[in-house]
């Protein structure tokens, strides 16, 4: 009797489980997916964005939708169209401003130049030149006055005869009530020391203050727009070694400010008056 061999098998090769690659795939196709959506959501034509979210669903889930427009709500959906209408409004609205304030600017600069040319007409009319002086730059009308013209020497009282000189100016600036006024005292650098006063800084802040409410008096001016300040011997125009440049810095100025200032250059020349 024949002695039966068992069956042989071939050997072969074990292979590895490759049914992770499904999911994998599946993975990959749902991140690609998404990333086109994401590059859907980024546009902002609304019929194009619903098209891509019809096409993802239908290709993920048979037609069910997995992002519906609900799901967007916050979205920014204007049309290209109405973006452009938006900018071409902010442009508009821009530049609506930007004349007004040009206009604003301009009647400003009227109103100053009016007013330095009344002041200098008074000043002429009454022989005060070596006494008083107007400057308009690009920040404010200065109307200087000389010490000399309202107070004696090492006193903050105005002069009676004085009196006459800051009713003049309050009335001129009685007709442009909407700008702001600051009052300035200034001295040498000459100590002062006495019953009085401490310190030249003193002296001018008394000068400026007393002038300050003479303008007020009586007037139609506003107070709330007036402030008055001392500067002593801090801010001079001319040297302190001489008489001459002495005398200079002792002054009281009114400095009627600008609104509307320009940094350019260019208005800083149109706005600088000899």
């Amino acid at each position: 009797m024949p002695v039966s061999k068992k069956t042989r098998h071939e050997p072969h090769e074990e292979h590895a489980d490759e049914s992770w690659l499904i999911p994998y795939a599946d993975l990959l196709t749902l991140l690609l997916a998404l990333f086109i959506v994401l590059y859907g959501m980024s546009s902002t034509d609304a019929k194009k964005f619903e098209e891509m979210s019809k096409a993802f669903s239908v290709a993920l889930n048979g037609g069910v939708g997995v992002m519906d427009k609900s799901s967007v709500e916050g979205t920014d959906t204007n049309t290209p169209q109405d973006s452009s209408s938006q900018l071409q409004q902010q442009s508009g609205q821009s530049m609506s401003m930007a004349k007004k304030r040009s206009e604003l600017m301009r009647q400003e600069q009227e109103d100053l130049e009016k007013l330095k040319k009344q002041m200098d007409n008074y000043i002429k009319v009454n022989g005060l030149s070596s006494q008083l002086d107007t400057k308009l730059n690009q920040s404010q009308l200065t109307i200087t006055i000389s010490d000399k013209a309202l107070f004696a020497s090492g006193d903050d009282t105005v002069k009676p005869e004085s009196r006459k000189l800051a009713k003049a100016i309050s009335v001129l600036l009685e007709g442009f009530p909407d700008y702001e006024v600051i009052v300035s005292g200034h001295t040498d650098n000459v100590p002062i020391s006495n019953q009085q006063f401490d310190s030249n800084w003193d002296l001018s802040a008394g000068r400026a203050l007393n002038f300050m409410k003479i303008l007020l008096l009586n007037s139609k001016l506003d107070p709330r727009k007036f402030v008055s300040t001392g500067y002593g011997e801090y801010h001079p125009v001319a040297s302190n070694s001489t008489d001459e440049g002495r005398s200079k810095n002792r002054r009281v100025e009114v400095s009627i400010l600008r609104k509307y200032q320009s940094n350019t250059s260019s208005q800083q020349g149109i706005a600088t008056t000899p």
